[in-house]
């Protein structure tokens, strides 16, 4: 199917690109999601018409991504769980609850944007996690597990 992404999206294109990706892909996910537009005459038009407005908002969504990423660059977020004496935990820590955490300490972090390079955490101990609040800005932060 060919479409219009209205944004950047990741291993897709830019912004603006007509480009053929999977029906299922388009259907369930880029469209609803408003990422991308079927690449009818009359959207390609609309696009054109629209296309600085919609440069302008993905530069301010980037300007206001890259200044949440400089706050939060090098924050350590403290998660404590129930463990055995070995150090390993009962469950493990997921994005889910890196994303509450950070939003406890006053950063708005969804878990999707949360990034967990090795799976959930099921460690005592500091580990690096990515957090990707626009495709171009990505912060690492510290989760720090305690034992309970």
């Amino acid at each position: 199917m060919q479409i219009i992404l209205m944004e950047k999206v990741t291993n897709v294109g830019q912004l603006g690109d007509v480009v053929k990706v999977k029906n299922g892909y388009a259907r369930n996910f880029l469209i609803p999601q408003g990422k991308a537009k079927r690449a009818t005459a009359a959207n390609m038009a609309e696009f054109e018409a629209r296309r600085a407005e919609i440069e302008a908002a993905d530069k301010a969504k980037l300007a206001d991504a890259q200044a949440r990423g400089e706050k939060l660059a090098g924050v350590t977020v403290q998660i404590a769980q129930k463990a055995g004496v070995d150090g390993k935990l009962f469950g493990s820590v997921t994005n889910a609850d890196i994303a509450a955490a950070l939003t406890a300490q006053g950063f708005a972090v969804e878990k999707a944007q949360v990034r967990l390079p090795n799976g959930h955490l099921k460690q005592i101990g500091d580990h690096p996690v990515s957090i990707a609040l626009h495709t171009d800005v990505v912060v690492d932060v510290t989760v720090s597990v305690a034992g309970e």
